[in-house]
């Protein structure tokens, strides 16, 4: 299975990277090979990339500026030392795009950037950007905040400005709020792709048809689907989780209308069948976090496809590094 891996962009990746950037945006809107050039020099530690096999398929960078909102004079020089770091581009080359490289990658970058907040080694207190109006749902799913039109002009289509608050609730890595109101509706909207998963239901046998043995560890005999017949996106390639029987969680509020596609779990302290992860996200082929949540006293975070949001598949506890799928809540290609 290929590895994606985050590091920074060294001077030697940048014309593979101009080459990312001009793919992605229009000819009025693109970076050149020089402006990369200089914010790889002065701010090459917030120029991230992600790579695959050692090769770069997307990336992140940004400078940084004393202004609490986005201007052209902000977004055309850096400022050491200064608040707020202003991201200039996103980019996941064309051959990549839809496998969910682009949020797993702004995430990373996120995080990193509220992890140096809380040690208090970088003067970082916010993160802005500038954006289009159709890519406001895929910033919101990082956590940023939608803020209203921006005064910058760059390009043909009209700039909107979003930001995140470091140390905020806005940021997916702070303490958790209570479950708001819609967020189970919203991860159950429909989707259109193309029906491929079978569901646990199906399998006779039950766990022993979907579990083969691995190095004394019993795994994921078959990849794991999003449920969603219309989606299908792989969530998990084979033998990458081990089967556990374990206390079960409540996932949703108990007056929620239960779908379908995602049976109901047993109530706790009984126990459930489930896919365990570790040690980190990056196992997943596809997967989204919710905003820190909290049920019957765990703090948590709960699991969806990233590619139709439907969920809660499973959870993970906030800063963790177990991921708990529902056996029953995931779909089987086989």
């Amino acid at each position: 299975m290929s590895t994606l891996v985050f590091k920074l962009v060294p001077a030697d990746d940048l014309e593979q990277a101009i080459e990312i950037e001009t793919q992605g945006f229009p000819e009025d809107e693109a970076a050149t090979l020089e402006a990369f050039r200089l914010r790889q020099s002065v701010a090459g530690d917030l120029f991230l990339g992600a790579y695959i096999n050692d090769q770069l398929v997307g990336y992140v960078c940004s400078t940084l500026s004393p202004d609490t909102s986005l201007t052209h004079e902000s977004m055309s020089k850096h400022v050491p030392g200064s608040s707020s770091v202003c991201i200039h581009s996103i980019c996941v080359s064309s051959a990549h795009q839809g496998q969910g490289i682009g949020l797993k990658l702004m995430r990373e970058y996120i995080s990193r950037l509220q992890k140096a907040y809380e040690e208090k080694s970088v003067p970082y207190e916010r993160v802005l950007l500038i954006t289009h109006e159709n890519l406001r749902a895929f910033y919101e799913k990082a956590g940023f905040e939608w803020v209203g039109p921006s005064h910058v002009v760059h390009g043909a289509k009209p700039w909107y400005e979003m930001r995140i608050v470091l140390g905020s609730s806005s940021v997916q890595t702070r303490q958790p709020e209570s479950i708001p109101p819609g967020v189970f509706e919203a991860l159950q909207q429909s989707s259109s792709r193309n029906p491929t998963p079978k569901p646990f239901s199906s399998f006779p046998g039950g766990i022993t048809e979907v579990t083969s043995t691995e190095s004394d560890a019993v795994v994921n005999k078959f990849d794991l689907l999003c449920p969603r017949s219309a989606c299908g996106s792989i969530i998990l390639k084979s033998g990458v989780a081990k089967f556990v029987e374990a206390e079960s969680v409540r996932l949703e509020p108990a007056d929620l209308p239960s779908n379908p596609l995602l049976p109901a779990l047993p109530q706790p302290p009984a126990r459930a069948q489930w896919w365990l992860v570790t040690p980190s996200a990056m196992e997943f082929e596809n997967i989204g976090f919710s905003r820190p949540v909290e049920s019957l006293g765990e703090k948590m975070k709960l699991l969806s496809c990233a590619e139709c949001d439907l969920g809660p598949l499973g959870w993970c506890k906030e800063g963790g590094t177990e991921f708990w799928l529902a056996c029953s809540r995931v779909g089987y290609r086989n």
